[in-house]
């Protein structure tokens, strides 16, 4: 009997990738790390119009995404297009390429939540900078601070917290679109907020992240510590995870000086190594647990 393989997109497996093959191995899959720049559209092939590197004759049982890599418009376009049409061909895609869409254009992220009533901070997505640079100016006269983002990104890349108007020169384009955002202060000592991981509309792992400054990432050296979510923070990334259409996801919440939470981002591809170390949880199991249950068992 041959074993189902499952595609785990990645260019770094890692430390999570690992983790991943390891769990799928103790369910009876196999698993393969591929990179999506390796794929490509073989239309003269009618039962497998996808090659996939070690799928040559047969796709694979399903997909799993850990990451999907930058370049150019046309080419990011093209790695989501393999996604999409895997899902067209009946290939569960975790998460899919719509999701990642949604939540890789942090203007789309932040117009989803606005839309939906969530609370997230006042954001600003323009082209003109002469625009930007006065939207700045407005928020610093009024004793707010400004930050500025790349408009796609991931593990605090890029940022920038506009203090002063001296520091007006640092406000950062993406190809020449600026994402700008109010500074929310966090409540209590410090600066923290909160990582929900979300699997199948579960609240399965929280953790606090405390940063070294305004900055809480871990991959800035934030430190992770353990805690119960509320009713409302589970609510609210629950709510988040439902609205981008996703299996799984690490939503980013802020507590603010008045004691209201804000969706500050929202993760397609998040990271867990440092949600474990804190959480009795083991998330690749549970992700790979999710992933065959809903849509390899029949």
């Amino acid at each position: 009997m041959t074993i189902p393989k499952i595609a785990i997109f990645t260019d770094d497996a890692g430390w999570h990738g690992k983790q991943l093959r390891q769990a799928f191995t103790l369910l009876g899959y196999d698993s393969v790390f591929i990179s999506l720049t390796e794929c490509r559209f073989n239309l003269e092939n009618q039962s497998v119009p996808i090659f996939i590197p070690e799928f040559e004759t047969e796709l694979p049982a399903a997909a799993f995404v850990r990451g999907v890599p930058g370049g150019s418009f046309e080419e990011v376009t093209l790695y989501l297009d393999f996604l999409h049409a895997l899902k067209i061909l009946g290939i569960p895609v975790y998460n899919d390429a719509n999701a990642i869409e949604r939540s890789v254009d942090k203007a789309m992220t932040s117009f989803l939540l606005h839309h939906a009533g969530l609370k997230t901070p006042p954001t600003w997505v323009l082209r003109d900078r002469k625009v930007a640079l006065q939207l700045v100016k407005n928020e610093l006269s009024q004793g707010n601070y400004v930050i500025s983002k790349p408009l796609f990104g991931s593990q605090g890349e890029g940022i920038r917290r506009i203090e002063k108007m001296t520091d007006l020169p640092w406000i950062t384009s993406s190809h020449g679109v600026y994402y700008l955002q109010r500074f929310v202060p966090c409540s209590g000592e410090g600066f923290s907020d909160y990582r929900v991981f979300v699997i199948n509309d579960e609240v399965v792992a929280t953790m606090r992240r405390r940063g070294k400054s305004w900055l809480n990432n871990v991959a800035k050296g934030a430190s992770c510590e353990h805690v119960e979510p509320t009713a409302e923070m589970v609510s609210l990334a629950i709510q988040a995870t439902k609205l981008l259409q996703m299996d799984y996801a690490g939503v980013d919440i802020l507590e603010d000086n008045e004691g209201k939470l804000n969706v500050i981002e929202i993760n397609s591809v998040p990271a867990w190594k440092g949600l474990e170390s804190v959480c009795d949880v083991t998330i690749a199991e549970l992700l790979a647990q999710d992933l065959i249950k809903r849509y390899l068992t029949r």
